[in-house]
């Protein structure tokens, strides 16, 4: 369960929603399909099903609505979206049919119709479907036909399939961005060969474009011909005009190859502002290469008369990076005023903490937390920043002290909440965990960071597991495509015993975003399934990520790998 989530509300109101289902006759909710009702009822108790995270419920409420509304194609529309992330085929195939008839030629009706041809292993007909997205005049076709690969197979061997073949027939639109993006899908799948494929298909048709040299260094790191794909970068970082987005993103490939110095000097070669030192200071850092940071301290200092708030607060975070705590200190403690001072301020509480002069460190976040001229953010991120370096210093009191005088200061508020519940959940304090992510959900019923963290902790921790299950569906509703959520519902499944499906969902999750988290729980369920070749190839990349992931040193002890 990532933690990397926004807030997105759901279509209706929650408190809209429940007096409709209140107003509702209580069989209707038991036994929908021997009470037709109509299509506004019908839609009410749909939505009610989805705020309670019953999606089975939510598709057929649906179904009776669109069934009900002549010619409501966004009615038929919404309920084949609800019985797909329901996994009922049934009701997506009858959902999917009223939406044919109503909107023949809506490029996201089609997109559905491969998604559920892939569902069921239907591949000639995705085929088809996604052929006529790929060849639609509208520039916004293949970008649904990529959504449906991505998201429509169960098997990435299934899709990949199907890709090969487009990619064969010809129907991939002579288009770099298309092109590019089928490319990245491939190396999503986890098919080399088809990747190089594309990658030589895209070079023919576009041999003088440098984003293709850089996704053919990204297939060479992967397919681990690390030597080539330095070669390819290296002329690309030599080739000139670079525009900025080209640049940056050949110092990503670059610290991906894990060759931070050079990601360093490809951004040294280009116009500088204070965004691009930042990221140079931040990858020589992490290179440890005090030298070059030296240059780099020494280049901002030139600049460093004049008052600017941004450059002194970078100038404190370079000096923090050397080590030079004095000196960062005063940096800091320079930045006149703005938002940047805010973030000075707290900037310093840490250098003091580092120092071990924590009693100045903690002075110094009492004057923040305190100080009405700052705004409310800063305030309560006193509160955050406190209690998590009293979390290094290990004084377990202090933490939660810091955590209550917050809740004091700003009461039920979101973020200290959800950090609180975090402690908790180390802490093996399951209940108060729990109970923080109820009260965030009692002010904001469709948070989805509450939703998704209750949820996982339920399936993580305890035995609540189809009531785990419906706070992630909900989660799932309002962010199907969110990595953290997918995870989350896949080691869902996993807890309820439907490892293959777990397995579906996991792969997709770990395609989206290489975490070491996911990585072990996709690990831990290929170990429990025999596949234990396999799932030593994803502890080794969860370790390569982040070795020291509490999920993943939880998956290595369970399994023994």
């Amino acid at each position: 369960m990532p933690v990397t989530l926004r807030f997105k509300p759901l279509a209706l109101p929650f408190a809209l929603l429940l007096s409709a289902c209140l107003a509702a006759p209580p069989a209707l909710s038991r036994q929908p399909e021997k009470a037709p009702v109509d299509t506004l009822t019908a839609t009410m108790a749909g939505e009610f099903a989805v705020q309670s995270g019953r999606l089975d419920e939510a598709a057929d409420w649906y179904l009776q609505a669109a069934s009900s509304a002549d010619g409501d194609a966004g009615l038929a529309e919404r309920a084949t979206r609800m019985a797909l992330l329901a996994n009922d085929n049934d009701r997506a195939a009858r959902a999917l049919a009223l939406w044919r008839e109503r909107a023949p030629s809506s490029l996201q009706m089609v997109a559905a119709q491969a998604t559920l041809s892939l569902r069921n292993n239907n591949l000639r007909a995705a085929r088809r479907q996604l052929e006529s997205l790929l060849r639609d005049p509208d520039p916004h076709g293949w970008g649904y036909a990529v959504a449906a690969l991505g998201s429509g197979s169960r098997s990435p061997k299934a899709a990949a399939k199907v890709l090969g073949q487009l990619v064969d027939s010809d129907a991939i639109p002579d288009n770099l961005q298309a092109w590019l993006v089928m490319g990245g899908l491939a190396q999503r799948l986890g098919v080399p060969a088809l990747t190089e494929r594309i990658v030589d298909k895209v070079i023919a048709h576009f041999p003088d474009e440098p984003r293709v040299a850089l996704l053919r260094a990204t297939q060479l790191r992967e397919a681990g011909k690390t030597e080539q794909a330095r070669e390819v970068l290296a002329r690309l970082a030599r080739a000139e005009p670079m525009g900025a987005d080209l640049r940056l993103s050949v110092a990503v490939e670059f610290n991906a190859l894990g060759d931070t110095r050079e990601a360093a000097a490809v951004l040294a070669r280009g116009p500088q502002d204070d965004q691009v030192y930042r990221l140079r200071a931040s990858l020589l850092a992490d290179a440890d290469d005090k030298q070059a940071l030296e240059a780099l301290y020494g280049e901002l200092k030139q600049d460093s008369a004049s008052p600017d708030p941004s450059r002194r607060l970078l100038l404190g975070q370079v000096a923090e990076f050397l080590e030079r705590h004095e000196e960062a200190l005063e940096w800091y403690r320079g930045v006149p005023g703005g938002p940047q001072r805010a973030q000075a301020r707290l900037r310093t509480a840490k250098v003091l903490h580092d120092l071990e002069r924590d009693d100045e460190a903690w002075t110094e976040l009492r004057q923040i937390q305190s100080d009405a001229s700052v705004d409310d953010d800063a305030r309560r991120d006193g509160y955050l920043l406190e209690a998590e370096l009293r979390r290094e210093a290990g004084d377990a009191d202090g933490e939660f002290d810091a955590y209550a005088r917050g809740l004091a200061a700003y009461p039920d508020d979101p973020g200290l909440l959800y950090s609180r519940a975090l402690m908790w959940e180390r802490r093996d304090d399951i209940p108060r965990a729990e109970a923080d992510l109820r009260k965030i959900l009692v002010a904001d019923p469709e948070s989805i960071p509450a939703l998704n963290a209750l949820g996982y902790t339920l399936a993580d921790r305890t035995n609540r597991y189809e009531e785990a299950l419906q706070l992630i569906d909900r989660a799932r509703v309002a962010e199907p495509d969110n990595p953290a959520i997918i995870d989350s519902y896949g080691w869902v499944l996993y807890r309820l015993g439907r490892n293959e499906d777990a397995l579906v969902e996991l792969r997709r999750a770990f395609s989206l975003q290489k975490d070491a988290e996911i990585g072990a729980h996709l690990a831990e369920v290929l170990w429990v399934t025999g596949n234990r070749d396999e799932a030593r190839r994803y502890f080794d990349e969860a370790r390569k990520i982040d070795p020291e992931n509490r999920s993943l040193q939880r998956a290595l002890e369970k399994t023994g790998a």
